[in-house]
């Protein structure tokens, strides 16, 4: 007999990584309190460009410059507001968009954080920031 457990499911998303004036883009769901990098998942037979792109247009209203999808890299930790050891692994990209940014469908708002508001974000997210913050990218 074998007792041991399978291992928790692990979250897959592609967030895009917004940087201006030495600070990134959050965002919001309706009735939730923390924030987090704008992205999402996949849908089955979709690439990150596409994924990200759709996911992208849906919760910002602007439409990512495929030839501009530069991969940041991928990050993996406890997935906030999930049971103990479900993860989430976050595979980031930076891109250039046209459009002017908005906050639309399940978003209720956006943001600008630096490094100090990293206690309003999911443990990914903090993972992240201190990454972005170690390379001087965002500012404190």
């Amino acid at each position: 007999m074998n007792n041991l457990t399978p291992p928790a499911p692990i979250i897959d998303k592609l967030a895009w990584i917004l940087l201006r004036d030495q600070k990134i883009l959050m965002a919001r769901s309706h009735n939730k309190d923390t924030f987090y990098i704008p992205g999402g998942k996949r849908e089955v037979g979709e690439s990150d460009a596409q994924a990200l792109t759709r996911e992208i247009k849906e919760e910002l209203n602007v439409t990512l410059v495929p030839a501009s999808l530069k991969l940041v890299g991928t990050f993996q930790a406890q997935a906030h507001g999930q049971p103990k050891g479900v993860e989430v692994r976050m595979t980031c990209y930076t891109a250039d968009y046209q459009g002017t940014l908005e906050a639309a469908a399940e978003i209720a708002e956006i943001e600008w954080f630096t490094h100090a508001q990293l206690p309003e974000v999911g443990p990914v997210d903090q993972i992240i920031f201190s990454w972005l913050y170690e390379r001087e990218l965002i500012a404190n």
